[in-house]
């Protein structure tokens, strides 16, 4: 069981990036996909969140309509593309897979920075 995030990087403040998370090992539109992110010295965040029942998707206060998940169930991948962003969104972005307890699975992170 894997997931990889990829897509991280510096960016400038109001600019974009695209995150992706493969998952290898299971099946992902079992599972309910999420990102979370941590900064140094915060707790984790979550940010936003797709079931697996109905496709229902949730966000952040902090990042409603500046970011968008969504999931390709045929590749096994889901996705956040961020928009306009914030010095205050500099963080390590996670992607999780939960299911139940003993099917909560994380990836490693991805490191996005925003920065002028």
């Amino acid at each position: 069981v894997q997931l990889v995030e990829s897509g991280g990087g510096l960016v400038q403040p109001g600019g974009s990036l695209g995150l992706s998370c493969a998952a290898s090992g299971f099946v992902s539109s079992s599972y309910d996909m999420r990102w979370f992110r941590q900064a140094p010295g915060k707790e984790r965040e979550l940010v936003a969140t797709i079931t697996s029942a109905d496709g229902t998707i949730k966000y952040a206060g902090s990042v409603s309509g500046r970011f968008t998940i969504s999931r390709d169930n045929a590749k096994n991948t889901v996705y956040l593309q961020m928009n306009s962003l914030k010095p205050e969104d500099t963080a390590v972005y996670l992607c999780n897979a939960y299911r139940d307890y003993y099917r909560n699975y994380w990836g490693q992170g991805t490191q996005v920075t925003v920065s002028s």
